[in-house]
């Protein structure tokens, strides 16, 4: 499998994907919003983009669907329940199928709502396993909820999908957030010596050539997958009056989600 990370640099921060089959060059993208700079990757490998793949609905993440299509004439791929929102959509995705790429590459589909209640990932059948997470888990952080999510599912999705993935599985995020969650994280965990080394190396970093993190280092790094730490759980404590002696996970997420949706 050939993966090409595509920063597009715009307001939104956002990544592109192309990922490819070295035996057929048939490729797929996914959130293709810069649809000529995928052309351009596509062509600079020799690849064909034969399918195009939305994690969501939102505008960032469709809007290149239409000439990226028109151009390659590929195949577009979304959710079962983003088809009213997406327009165009010819093959309707749920949890636990594969898209196949090419002769070689298998890609199963996770159900993964929060960000919106229609967003999928992406995970390969190879080894190291490759998360494409769209916008629900970024490097060091997790996605909102404000246009058509619920944190609560996020909650679920990062509790029984997310963290059961296994710890070698490399992240490859809809967007380039992972400063700002890095220093949300140290906001939260003042001590968490991971964060902090790795914000030293990723605060001036190329994003051209981004860091690519594991499941296990966001074990490390991501305050939404450090829901039992004592320090966290203490700061929100601290800093929110109504929060409870004895929280749950759940507590514990959704204040976070929330004090993150204004810092």
């Amino acid at each position: 499998m050939l993966i090409e990370q595509i920063w597009t640099n715009n307001p939104w921060r956002n990544f592109n994907y192309l990922i490819a089959c070295p035996k057929s060059k048939q490729a797929l993208a996914i959130d293709p919003l810069n649809y000529q700079q995928c052309l351009d990757v596509a062509k600079s490998h020799g690849w064909t983009i034969t399918k195009v793949l939305n994690t969501h609905e939102h505008h960032d993440h469709i809007e290149g669907n239409k000439p990226l299509i028109e151009e390659t004439e590929a195949t577009l791929l979304a959710h079962q329940a983003a088809q009213d929102v997406i327009s165009g959509v010819d093959v309707a995705l749920k949890g636990g199928e594969v898209v196949e790429v090419g002769e070689t590459v298998q890609l199963r589909v996770l159900d993964t709502p929060g960000h919106t209640m229609s967003h999928i990932c992406l995970l390969s059948k190879t080894q190291p396993p490759v998360l494409f997470s769209g916008d629900t888990l970024f490097n060091a952080g997790a996605g909102n909820c404000h246009s058509g999510g619920h944190p609560e599912a996020l909650f679920t999705t990062f509790s029984m999908v997310l963290s059961k993935l296994p710890d070698d599985t490399q992240v490859y995020p809809g967007h380039d957030y992972i400063v700002n969650n890095l220093q949300f994280t140290l906001d939260r965990e003042p001590s968490n010596k991971a964060a902090s080394s790795l914000l030293e190396q990723v605060i001036k970093q190329d994003t051209n050539n981004p860091a690519v993190t594991t499941i296990g280092l966001e074990k490390q790094i991501n305050c939404f997958l450090r829901l039992n730490n004592p320090e966290i759980i203490n700061n929100l404590k601290n800093t929110m009056p109504d929060f409870p002696d004895k929280p749950c996970e759940k507590d514990i997420f959704i204040a976070l989600r929330t004090l993150r949706n204004n810092w």
